[in-house]
């Protein structure tokens, strides 16, 4: 049993969430049918976690007196999103229970950290390289064969922060636009499809994980995600029991989404870790109405210091994601017999921007 372990909350306890978005919002859903109460701590007004919350602190993450109170009024504090500055980490770590801890969070939000810790950790992964001048691009694109995915080593995300590079002449223009510094350059996988595992590790190290699923993205934005997956079963094996390495790796508790690649074909077929998110995963949207356990009840257990339930599915399913404008077609949606909505509670509807999703599902194959 690790440190983490030291808290078990009861009903009626509060858990703090950092961030008041979408994910956030779910969370607090999820909470609230445990019995749990949920405080959301977050600077931006009108989020979307706010409407479901027993309580909300609107507040920087800098503000250490804010935090302070907000640490003084919730028995645990998890977060909805990896870019929570390390020090508001810190901060409340020292005061109480963090879960996931710190160190997935200073893991996860530098890519080149992240990229050296899978690998430590025996990982499959495509080549990378630290890139802090032009002189090491040009060097890593010798090694890549002329191409890579040129990215910055934090806060991107949906395809922003990086630059497809097939053309090493125009290297110099990829390596200007991000900023010339702290920088990544990621080998081109040729790879057959994106997939995903959902998984999540309790306080006293009990690991489950959900099904790997199949992700489609429109305009660097997940689409789809589809189980099962279109992958042979030792695939679907290797996935889970991979998610399970890095979680066990990283001491962690709650919910992790594992993004890979599938490379390869029938005997050849096989799996390169791409990133981790150390939150609950958009691609993770499903198991909400295809499994008795969701993901974001799952989450709550784990950081409640609750046994984890199965992860099992009792239905096929396709997620998606509803960009912008596509969240006004919910009457529509509603009438889909096989149709569960989900929409966001977002006063504004803008291009890109999330507002929901839709699973829908049909029996288990």
């Amino acid at each position: 049993m690790t440190e983490s372990a030291a808290r078990v909350l009861a009903p009626g306890d509060t858990i703090g969430i950092l961030g008041g978005g979408q994910l956030g919002r779910m969370l607090a859903e999820a909470a609230s049918a445990l019995g749990l109460k949920v405080h959301v701590f977050c600077p931006e007004a009108g989020s979307p976690a706010f409407d479901v919350a027993a309580v909300h602190t609107l507040g920087a993450y800098e503000d250490t007196a804010a935090l302070d109170a907000f640490a003084a009024q919730v028995d645990v504090v998890t977060y909805e999103f990896e870019n929570v500055p390390g020090p508001t980490a810190a901060h409340l770590a020292a005061r109480l229970p963090v879960r996931p801890g710190p160190k997935a969070l200073a893991v996860a939000q530098d890519r080149l950290s992240e990229k050296d810790f899978l690998s430590a950790a025996g990982i499959a992964l495509a080549g990378y390289a630290r890139i802090d001048s032009l002189a090491d691009l040009d060097a890593a694109l010798t090694r890549f064969g002329g191409q890579g995915v040129l990215k910055t080593r934090r806060f991107g995300y949906d395809g922003k922060g990086q630059a497809m590079i097939r053309d090493a002449a125009k290297a110099g223009e990829a390596f200007a636009a991000l900023g010339g510094k702290d920088l990544i350059l990621e080998a081109l996988i040729p790879f057959v499809r994106e997939v995903s595992v959902v998984a999540a590790r309790g306080v006293t190290g009990e690991v489950v994980a959900y099904d790997i699923t199949e992700n489609h993205h429109e305009h660097h934005i997940l689409k789809t995600s589809t189980v099962p997956a279109n992958v042979g079963m030792a695939t679907a094996d290797s996935a889970r029991e991979i998610a399970g390495r890095i979680v066990t790796a990283l001491d962690y508790v709650g919910i992790i989404g594992v993004e890979m690649f599938v490379v390869g074909t029938g005997a050849d077929e096989h799996l390169l870790v791409n990133e981790i998110a150390p939150r609950v995963h958009n691609s993770g949207h499903w198991t909400q109405d295809a499994c008795l356990v969701s993901q974001f009840e799952q989450h709550i257990r784990a950081v409640a210091g609750w046994p984890l339930g199965k992860a099992t599915r009792h239905s096929d399913v396709v997620m998606e994601n509803l960009i912008g404008a596509e969240a006004d077609d919910w009457a529509r949606i509603l009438a889909e017999p096989n149709a569960r909505l989900h929409l966001y509670g977002k006063a504004e509807s803008r291009p890109g921007r999330k507002m929901g999703h839709v699973n829908r599902i049909t029996p288990k194959r």
